[in-house]
């Protein structure tokens, strides 16, 4: 029996899958995303950028990676952060300048050095500053680019908390906002604990006629059905998932289609796409310098390998190009089933499933 689930729309632009890759800090770069969108992901967000950042780099041959657009990639979203409200329009308009379709407004890190320097989910606790970088964002950019907001639930569980929340979140879509991504811990939970997908629920019920996505917990396919299916948010922003994972995009439109969950991806099929990714990134950063990178995604791939830990430790010493390839001649020369990736945080509201991981 399929699932049926209208279409994201974000604007004047409609995704058929309402399951989106999120703005990944130190990941969600042009190689990744387009591995997302050949695997299914009908729209990414690039890695966050500061807005100083965007307003002061130059269109050099070492800095063109990154606010890198692929011409396959579209429609794709950029994010900014920062501090200063006046810095936030120009940068919007640089990065539709440089190709990206919408504009998102970071209100949600809870990094301690991005919160301590007044960015990022510092703003869920000043709602005034808040809703004039939205307001400043949707002018500067042309009505055609929707602009879009990612937020947590709020500062901390206070009830002062909760007002500055609902006051930003009720501005934002009143200042011309066509989308809110709300990540259902608070700032001061950072990545701890469940996310409260309860929240999400009450916030769809009183928030008729809005688009707003939900994010947090969503480590594989599953995930993303149940968190629709139980918050009637109209999509899902799937992070720290996607990371090594871009089957899950493909894995929840089997499911949305009444189909099982699909086998994880088999060795040689995860080479191919590990390869591909390897070559997208050499393209974009160069021979070497796509090494730190991509060990990273080694890592994140190595855990849909059934002998993780070994193939983790050997991506983990790649310091030549070379050795890449030597990584994937040892663990992925011949063909065998994959796995599926550990859950790293399990969500009570989740229903259980388990998952064997065969035997080295």
């Amino acid at each position: 029996m399929t699932l049926a689930l209208k279409p994201l729309q974000l604007g004047h632009l409609r995704f058929d899958l309402p399951v989106v890759q999120a703005a990944l800090s130190g990941y969600s770069d042009t190689p990744m995303r387009m591995i997302a969108r050949r695997l299914g992901a009908p729209y990414t967000l690039c890695e966050v950028m500061l807005d100083y950042f965007v307003l002061q780099v130059k269109q050099r041959r070492r800095t063109h990676h990154l606010m890198h657009v692929a011409d396959e990639e579209h429609p794709v979203g950029g994010q900014l952060m920062g501090a200063q409200p006046d810095q936030f329009g120009p940068a919007a308009r640089k990065l539709v300048e440089r190709g990206f379709d919408v504009i998102d407004i970071n209100f949600g890190c809870p990094v301690k050095k991005v919160v301590g320097r007044c960015r990022g989910g510092f703003h869920l606790g000043q709602p005034q500053i808040a809703l004039e970088i939205v307001e400043r964002v949707r002018e500067a950019v042309p009505i055609s680019i929707p602009v879009t907001v990612k937020m947590r639930r709020g500062i901390d569980d206070s009830a002062a908390s909760r007002e500055q929340f609902q006051e930003i979140f009720d501005g934002a879509y009143q200042r011309g906002a066509a989308a809110i991504t709300v990540h259902s811990r608070t700032v001061r939970q950072r990545y701890d604990g469940p996310s409260q997908w309860d929240f999400l629920r009450e916030l769809k019920q009183q928030a008729t006629g809005r688009v707003l996505l939900g994010s947090g917990d969503l480590f594989d396919a599953p995930a993303c059905i149940d968190m629709l299916r139980s918050t009637g948010v109209d999509g899902v922003s799937v992070a720290r998932g996607a990371i090594g994972n871009p089957w899950i995009f493909q894995q929840v439109r089997s499911l949305i289609a009444g189909q099982p969950l699909p086998d994880p991806p088999g060795l040689r099929e995860q080479r191919e796409v590990i390869a591909t990714h390897y070559r997208l990134a050499e393209q974009l950063y160069g021979a070497k310098r796509c090494l730190p990178g991509m060990r990273k995604f080694g890592i994140k791939y190595s855990q849909l390998h059934p002998c993780h830990e070994q193939v983790r430790a050997d991506f983990c010493t790649v310091r030549q190009p070379g050795a890449w390839q030597t990584v994937l001649d040892k663990w992925y020369a011949q063909d065998g089933p994959g796995v599926h990736p550990p859950v790293e945080e399990p969500n009570p509201m989740v229903r259980s499933r388990e998952f064997e991981l065969p035997l080295c």
